[in-house]
């Protein structure tokens, strides 16, 4: 028992020290580039090597503007004690392509421990140049023009897809659509504001899981190379014949945008500021087919399915619960799949199936496994058959129905004791009881209501009051509903009502950051208190909301003069905090016993 236990421990050692040592030599470039552009081809090989070949063909297609540059770099990583040192050996060289096109560059080769190593292939797609980024590289990088820069975030440099898998499918044939956000290059996103993604009306709709942080890729799309992240995956299914449309959605995003310098500390931070941008995608069609004429034992599976079956046992006595496990295994719609019928003899006790799902929602869409289990009674003793169970679906990359059928059992049943054939099923109930008789009923108990024999409820005083009172609530809900609809349609109404609740629950996430010791936040989120207040009171849009136009909107209420000092006193303190130090908690707190005093003497004021 030693020595085994001793061999296996040094046939573990061999394995995880051969596992260690493997070679490996890996050749990486951009997926993407532009004509003209110079970009780096690197090699990594973890050991040293020698005698590396370049791939063929290479050089009639880039050319090698430097190289190769060599580099090493050593990684120690200590797992369950064990510590293991890896050096990593790099070969580096600039290229540039000479057209455009799309470029399939063959493995490279390099000798290491007396061994011929080959790389893995790459693609690289040459895109023509981007005369709009060309532009922005040749504007100088001072002066007064470059302070009035800005990247255009409409039309082709951001915007959003929806992007389908497949726009011709058949009725429930799953298809992928993958939410996507394309961004110029020179685009700095810093977040989201607000997201309103597709819901995919006549859909099945099923989630796949992605990252919860947002990593750009490159990606050549309409021949220009964009930054762009996935948003949402979510494998559809069709319920509906003909045309669908997914509708187009909006989302709202932060953008650093370089602005005309305002100030002397907008100038010293780079005139720097965050804008918001809202972006709207194009509606996405789907063409759906309707399925063939469908087969008798079809139960509405779309995709491509095998099935089998088990049974819990073959020779039983009366009254024993026996199991037949249908399992359907495959790709393709497993939810909406309905459970088979199982077609048994009269002489059994059928209690209805129950099924399970194992099922996985991946890149490649939904597969996995359903499993129906039927539960019956054999009554009397004999040579029974259960039948096989045949189940038909419809496989839309042949455009036809096919059928699989689980394999026939013969089930011998002997005849039991008498207790077994009082058997009670605890852990399944029959359902859909049949009434046999009605000839005896139970004897009622309590104190029933009874009443004369001939008299009814219509036609009494009661009854008419009830009328009556229904006809006048009808009425005053709909003068109420009518006073509702109205005030709702007018939006610069129902945003100057919400103003005050809107601005206060601000002025509470400020505090929020006064607690937690956020100074920026803290003077960031008054701001807004007090810039979204006014936009929605006066109304004064977004766009044309500033210093003067608000005070110009609150002399035009007649708001005393002292407490629009006040206001203009709190937003310079708090711009100017936002730059320069505080002076701590207890200013933080005067500031914001000040702000909410002077938004509740403005809210009085303009009120009046």
């Amino acid at each position: 028992m030693i020595k085994k236990l001793l061999t296996y421990i040094c046939l573990f050692f061999i394995v995880a020290s051969a596992s260690a040592e493997i070679t490996r030599f890996e050749m990486s470039a951009p997926n993407a580039v532009e004509m003209g552009q110079q970009f780096r081809l690197t090699f990594t090989l973890n050991d040293r090597g020698s005698n590396l070949q370049l791939p063929p063909g290479l050089t009639s297609n880039f050319d090698v503007l430097m190289g190769p540059s060599t580099g090493q770099s050593t990684s120690i990583r200590t797992i369950n004690g064990q510590t293991t040192t890896e050096v990593t050996y790099s070969y580096t060289y600039i290229l540039r392509a000479k057209s455009e096109g799309e470029f399939e560059i063959r493995p490279a080769t390099i000798e290491a421990d007396g061994k011929v190593m080959e790389s893995n292939p790459l693609k690289i797609q040459v895109v023509p140049t981007q005369s709009q980024q060309q532009t922005q590289r040749q504007t100088p990088s001072g002066g007064e023009s470059q302070g009035s820069q800005s990247v255009d975030l409409g039309g082709d440099n951001l915007f959003l897809r929806v992007v389908m898998s497949k726009q011709n499918v058949f009725r429930g044939e799953q298809i992928i659509a993958t939410v996507k956000l394309y961004a110029d290059p020179n685009i700095p996103i810093s977040g989201f504001d607000e997201v309103n993604l597709p819901t995919y009306e006549g859909f099945f709709t099923q989630d796949i899981t992605i990252p919860n942080q947002i990593n750009f890729t490159r990606e050549v799309y309409n021949n220009r190379i964009y930054q762009v992240g996935v948003l949402k995956k979510t494998v559809l299914f069709p319920q509906q014949n003909g045309t669908i449309t997914v509708n187009p959605f909006s989302m709202t995003l932060l953008v650093q945008q370089r602005v005309r310098p305002r100030s002397f500390f907008d100038d010293f931070f780079s005139g720097v500021q965050t804008v918001r941008t809202t972006l709207t995608s194009s509606a996405v069609r789907v063409n759906v087919k309707d399925l063939p004429t469908q087969p008798a034992n079809y139960y509405g599976g779309v995709g491509n399915f095998n099935v089998t079956s088990e049974l819990s046992a073959e020779d039983v006595t009366t009254n024993d619960a026996v199991t037949l496990k249908l399992t359907i295994r495959g790709n393709g719609n497993l939810r909406l799949i309905r459970n088979p019928e199982l077609q048994l003899p009269s002489d059994f006790e059928v209690y209805d199936p129950r099924s399970t799902e194992n099922i996985q929602v991946t890149d490649n869409g939904v597969s996995g496994s359903k499993t129906v289990e039927y539960l019956f009674q054999p009554r009397f003793e004999g040579n029974y058959t259960i039948p096989s169970i045949p189940f038909t679906f419809f496989n839309p990359a042949t455009g036809s129905y096919e059928t699989r059928s689980t394999r026939e059992y013969t089930l011998h049943v002997e005849k039991g004791t008498g207790e077994q054939s009082a058997t009670v099923m605890s852990s399944r109930q029959r359902e859909n009881l049949q009434l046999i008789g009605q000839d005896i009923r139970f004897i009622k108990q309590g104190n029933p209501l009874l009443r004369i024999k001939g008299t009814t409820f219509y036609g009494t005083p009661f009854f008419y009051s009830i009328y009556a009172g229904s006809g006048l609530l009808f009425l005053l809900l709909f003068v109420v509903y009518r006073k509702k609809a109205k005030e709702n349609a007018n939006v610069a109404l129902m945003r100057n009502k919400k103003a005050s609740r809107v601005a206060t629950k601000r002025l509470k996430a400020a505090a929020g950051f006064m607690k937690k010791n956020e100074n920026e936040a803290f003077h960031e989120a008054i701001l807004k208190a007090f810039w979204g207040y006014f936009s929605d009171k006066l109304g004064i849009p977004v766009a044309n909301l500033n210093r003067d136009s608000a005070l110009e909107g609150l002399r035009k209420r007649n708001v005393d003069e002292e407490l629009i000092n006040d206001f203009v006193e709190i937003t310079e303190q708090c711009e100017f905090a936002r730059y320069a130090p505080s002076g701590g908690s207890e200013a933080r707190t005067e500031l914001y016993k000040k702000a909410v005093s002077t938004m509740s003497r403005l809210e009085k004021q303009i009120k009046r």
